[in-house]
């Protein structure tokens, strides 16, 4: 039998529930825990994070809006994570964890071996969680890293934050999407992120939605599109004061991007099932391939 998923939303949860839900993940049966904004004491969060520690089915949990309320929930998650092997995706969005929450969170992040999809928005951050978030996307592939973060709705994080996180996407070796959405990030940082844009290699999704951007910002974004090879598919930039020509413009080109990638994908198995086909290396270019969303660990999207 394959493991199923439990998804249970603003439910107070009893304690037979709970023994229900403890006794699936130490069975192992199963792969989705979503406990999005349930009240549960704080003796039966002890032990939903046991279980999870116990698991070895467990990919994606889970916790959003304010189940982890406190300090002491944030230590039990902490130690759940030390222990488990196998959680994927951790959603704590609407968490009011603050930095130090996170400080006390992120050495079990830092070590686990699965985690590659991480969702701290609204979660009260400021410039030290940034920094050690930027811990969390490793330069040079020598050990996991996160592909997927969403810091939605962190107003704490100053313009410093800002910067520090698009150095550590410049250089990371495997962020494919990044969620920045409202967080007042203005012009001023969203040229940081061209930049961090045009120097990665990996991110293929950035969302910039309801960010305090004009029409500087997106210009210089359109530069960096139309002049920098990059794996960048999907720029959202809906709430902000640029105008439609300049959105459509970039929307565009991300899309002709996007079609001279599927042509040269349609070219390179051409070739592997016809090797006698010669090729003219002088002008030939290495083209990075990107994976789409189609197979996104973040099943779960409402927040």
């Amino acid at each position: 039998m394959l493991p199923g998923s439990i998804q249970i939303s603003g439910e107070t949860l009893s304690g037979a529930e709970i023994r229900d839900i403890c006794e699936s993940l130490r069975e192992n049966s199963v792969r989705l825990l979503s406990l999005r904004g349930c009240q549960l004491s704080e003796r039966d969060f002890g032990h939903v994070c046991r279980g999870a520690a116990e698991s070895r089915s467990l990919a994606q949990l889970n916790l959003n809006l304010g189940i982890v309320s406190n300090i002491n929930r944030v230590k039990q998650l902490a130690e759940a994570l030390k222990t488990n092997r196998s959680i994927q995706s951790l959603f704590l969005h609407g968490s009011p964890l603050t930095d130090a929450g996170l400080a006390l969170l992120n050495p079990a992040l830092s070590i686990h071996p699965s985690l590659v999809a991480l969702d701290l928005g609204d979660c009260m951050l400021g410039d030290e969680g940034i920094n050690l978030i930027c811990g969390l996307l490793p330069p040079d592939g020598a050990k996991s890293g996160l592909k997927e973060l969403t810091l939605s709705a962190n107003p704490g994080v100053t313009s410093k934050g800002w910067g520090r996180l698009a150095i550590a996407v410049a250089h990371s070796s495997q962020l494919r999407v990044l969620n920045l959405d409202y967080n007042p990030l203005g012009d001023q940082v969203a040229g940081m992120l061209a930049v961090a844009v045009a120097s990665s290699r990996t991110l293929e999704v950035l969302d910039l939605e309801g960010t305090g951007l004009t029409n500087q910002s997106a210009q210089t974004l359109l530069d960096m599109v139309e002049n920098y090879p990059t794996a960048l598919r999907t720029l959202i930039l809906a709430e902000n004061n640029i105008s439609p020509e300049l959105q459509q413009q970039i929307s565009d080109l991300l899309s002709e991007g996007e079609e001279e990638e599927e042509t040269e994908a349609r070219e390179v198995t051409t070739r592997e099932k016809n090797p006698w086909i010669c090729q003219n290396n002088s002008s030939s270019q290495m083209v990075l391939m990107t994976s789409g969303l189609g197979d996104s660990l973040l099943a779960e999207t409402e927040m």
